[in-house]
């Protein structure tokens, strides 16, 4: 695939801001209030024959990082971190304990925040505590995010001895201007310590995370990050737009507006990015991943059995995914749950034995089938919303109306509309959020501010 660095149809449409859709109703449409309940019955509901994925989320970094948009706490002293172990510890006993068996786990996440902000000791005794209550399939991928200027020797070697598969880092960019720009100083020797140490203790996936769109970032900057990147070979790279929501992150706000490179500057450098990743091997994944073409993510994409979720796109078959720690957000085939975000909020309802939800989304009228559909056209970048809306037992034309406003898509010649299906073409790939968005029948209505689509 060729990715031309100039395109000003993709340029027009490159700063239309669009949910990222790792879940359909998407986050701001979940409601306060939720009732713990209701949650504790859709668990209760669960097939015991089907896997389960867990998702636990540390909030606390040890270092800030001005791009940041995640839920995080500054963690300068170790008690809170510890403390904070001891309280997911119970959350881990009082979900156990609200399914209606010992249910087996296909995928595993630690998410953050920074996952080995936590002692190698109190990370042992969590996995323990996980293990105590679930059975894992035996080709279970168990997946942990972490920093290279944080992360220790220790670590590394307890993290392979806990049978941990995939370890993610986030490299965003090797350029040091940026990288000041941004507080995340981290040289590329730095980095590849932390994945040699790794891979020694047999943590044998690694995934990377770049980002465009930083401050004071360049097409020729970018580049020069992906050719070190896959000078370390990860199996997988993910290739994020910086999203820049000052209004919701603070520490945004110690990036100036004006460091920031334009939409059309921004799209330059997604497509150079991309095309060099490419041109080293890697083949596209959905939106914005790249994967070795044996990685099991692109045999997945292959196959047409890629799925999206919180995390981006996954293995993962599972159907529900159950969330633990603060801020945490999962899925059941009855809808999207998500915990409280404040820790200290967070810690007294676990401490008083409640399941620690804050807000929640019942799956109502054809929410299920256009959260298919959206997934499918994210996953494959088509997809048939005749066959799908006959498998939910839609009306015959549901789809006519999102196919209306997908008509001036098709006439730029980023899609084609034809018997109930969509197909990105290669020219608007870059811009299936958009074209996902046509099917979301929330948007419309909504005042949720979103990130850019490119």
């Amino acid at each position: 695939m060729k990715v031309h660095l100039m395109d000003p149809v993709l340029d027009r449409y490159a700063s239309r801001a669009t949910p990222r859709y790792t879940s359909y109703p998407t986050a701001p449409h979940f409601q306060k209030g939720f009732d713990e309940a209701q949650y504790r019955d859709w668990l209760s509901r669960l097939d015991v024959n089907d896997p389960v994925s867990l998702y636990l989320h540390v909030p606390f970094c040890r270092q800030m990082c001005w791009y940041c948009g995640c839920n995080m706490k500054l963690a300068s002293r170790y008690g809170p971190v510890g403390e904070y172990a001891r309280t997911l510890r119970q959350e881990i006993a009082l979900t156990a304990q609200a399914l209606p068996a010992r249910l087996t786990v296909s995928h595993l996440h630690w998410g953050g925040g920074t996952p080995t902000a936590l002692s190698p000791d109190d990370l042992d005794s969590l996995m323990g505590n996980v293990r105590a209550r679930w059975d894992f399939a035996p080709d279970a991928e168990i997946a942990i995010e972490s920093d290279p200027r944080t992360l220790t020797a220790d670590m590394a070697t307890r993290i392979g001895s806990l049978g941990f598969t995939r370890a993610s880092f986030g490299v965003q960019e090797f350029d040091r201007r940026v990288q000041v720009a941004i507080n995340r100083l981290q040289p590329p020797e730095m980095v590849r310590t932390s994945v040699d140490q790794l891979r020694g203790a047999g943590v044998s996936g690694i995934n990377f995370d770049l980002i465009y769109g930083l401050p004071y970032q360049t097409v020729e900057t970018i580049v020069e990050t992906v050719r070190i990147s896959v000078e370390m070979r990860p199996d997988r790279v993910a290739l994020f737009g910086y999203a820049h929501v000052p209004w919701m992150a603070k520490n945004q706000r110690m990036i100036p507006d004006e460091s920031l490179p334009d939409a059309r500057a921004r799209a330059a450098q997604a497509r150079a990015a991309a095309e060099a990743l490419l041109a080293e091997g890697y083949v596209a994944i959905g939106l914005d991943h790249f994967a070795l073409p044996e990685d099991a993510l692109a045999v997945a994409a292959r196959a047409g059995r890629l799925r999206r979720n919180f995390q981006g796109y996954t293995t993962d078959q599972a159907g529900t995914l159950i969330g633990m720690g603060a801020t945490s957000i999962g899925r059941t085939p009855s809808g999207h749950v998500q915990n409280i975000a404040e820790t200290g909020a967070w810690s007294r309802a676990v401490s008083d034995g409640r399941l620690p939800v804050a807000k929640g989304l019942p799956f109502v009228r054809d929410d299920r089938l256009r959260a298919e559909v959206i997934e499918r056209l994210m996953c494959d970048g088509h997809v048939d919303a005749v066959a799908l809306g006959q498998k939910h037992h839609a009306p015959d034309g549901w789809w006519r109306d999102a196919f209306r406003r997908l008509d001036e898509m098709r006439a730029d010649g980023l899609l084609t509309l034809s018997s109930g299906q969509v197909r990105m073409t290669p020219r608007g790939a870059p811009l299936v959020r958009i074209a996902a968005s046509a099917f979301d029948a929330y948007l419309q209505d909504s005042n949720a501010r979103h990130s850019v689509a490119i």
